[in-house]
């Protein structure tokens, strides 16, 4: 070892417990269930925030799926327990819900009974009853759900929030949404078995965000056609139109779209701008603004010298944004997951989630029961 690398490991070594001990603990987490589609990508992402997180390991609660998950790439060198031992297990402070829909709110309440922190797929459950029951008795053991709405972490769909509860678009009038893919043939069949369809399983993440900006609505009406009838009435191509005091929202869900990624979008227009983000992901499209917005500190040569001036970020008329959006799809939902479990306040409160499903429901063509 050189002198110069020893000296320095001896001048640090008294403050070594110090800086250990500063540093929070890890958060001890654990998944139920591979079904879900989003089901790899969470642990992924768990995974790639070793700093915050510890994955202890996995269930499937469904014994034919059991074989299949333990080989599978995401959850590869994780230790495989059953449900019953994640929530044994008191050290375990947070479990991810990724279970199948049916079974999504009967793992949720057990590891909320086991006195753990969830984080719950999308849409939740499949019938609004148990949803509330789940939401409403976390709420009354302070234990946080964080409902798997990866849009709410989004750059671009945090810009569109901010600037609509900031008033940049003056009174909303309208907003169109669209958000479909092409189903393969087993996702198909599956799909086909669930009430409500595509609309209910995938076009809930555009409820959450209508609900975050204009709250619950006043009616929902549901619309849709099956492309394929006779041989499969599967209803594939779905609208919703959901009506506010001022405004009216459309939202889409074709499931037969071979160019259902590139063609999500939302728009918003109102009475001061609008604003459309395409695809609906990737943290760009365009402002129009009746006036300058958001001022920033920005530096500038005036003659010989630097000097901080404020200008506006976006500004009047029409302008292209183009957001950095994050690698990991689902990393922020983590981090701020972690955040909240140190202490941090949560943005989503019950009485939002239980609007979004009950909605969610409706614009599926579905009573909330």
């Amino acid at each position: 070892m050189h002198r110069r690398t020893l000296l320095t490991g001896l001048a640090l070594a008294p403050f070594a417990g110090l800086l250990a001990a500063e540093a929070p603990a890890r958060i001890r987490i654990a998944q139920v269930g591979t079904s879900h589609a989003h089901a790899a990508g969470k642990m992924d992402a768990l995974r790639s925030l070793s700093d915050l997180y510890e994955v202890v390991g996995f269930a499937e609660p469904i014994a034919a799926r059991q074989a299949a998950a333990k080989k599978a790439k995401a959850f590869a060198g994780l230790k495989y327990l059953t449900e019953a031992e994640i929530l044994a297990d008191q050290t375990i402070q947070a479990v991810v819900i990724e279970t199948t829909l049916e079974d999504s709110a009967r793992a949720a309440m057990a590891a909320l009974k086991a006195g753990k922190h969830v984080h719950l797929d999308k849409p939740g459950a499949e019938k609004h009853a148990d949803f509330v029951a789940l939401r409403r008795y976390a709420e009354e053991k302070k234990l946080t759900v964080q409902m798997g709405y990866m849009l709410r972490y989004n750059p671009g769909i945090q810009l569109l929030v901010r600037a609509t509860k900031e008033g940049w678009f003056g009174d909303v009038m309208e907003i169109d949404a669209s958000m479909g893919k092409l189903l393969d043939e087993n996702t198909r069949k599956r799909f086909a078995q669930l009430p409500g369809g595509g609309m209910y399983e995938l076009a809930c993440h555009l409820v959450d965000t209508i609900v975050t900006l204009m709250g619950p609505p006043l009616s929902v009406q549901a619309f849709g056609n099956a492309t394929r009838a006779p041989q499969d009435t599967f209803v594939d191509n779905q609208l919703a139109v959901l009506t506010y005091a001022k405004a009216t929202v459309t939202i889409r869900c074709n499931h037969a779209d071979p160019f259902g990624g590139p063609n999500r979008y939302l728009t918003i227009r109102g009475t001061k701008g609008d604003m459309e983000i395409s695809p609906l992901e990737s943290g760009t499209g365009l402002l129009r603004l009746d006036q300058h917005r958001d001022t920033v500190k920005v530096c500038r040569k005036v003659g010989d010298k630097s000097v901080m001036v404020a200008e506006p970020r976006f500004r009047k008329g029409e302008s292209a944004f183009e957001l950095e959006v994050p690698k990991g799809r689902y990393d922020e939902e983590f981090r701020d997951l972690a955040r909240v479990l140190r202490g941090q306040a949560f943005g989503w409160s019950a009485d939002h989630d239980i609007a979004v499903h009950a909605t969610a429901l409706r614009a599926a063509g579905l009573e909330p029961r």
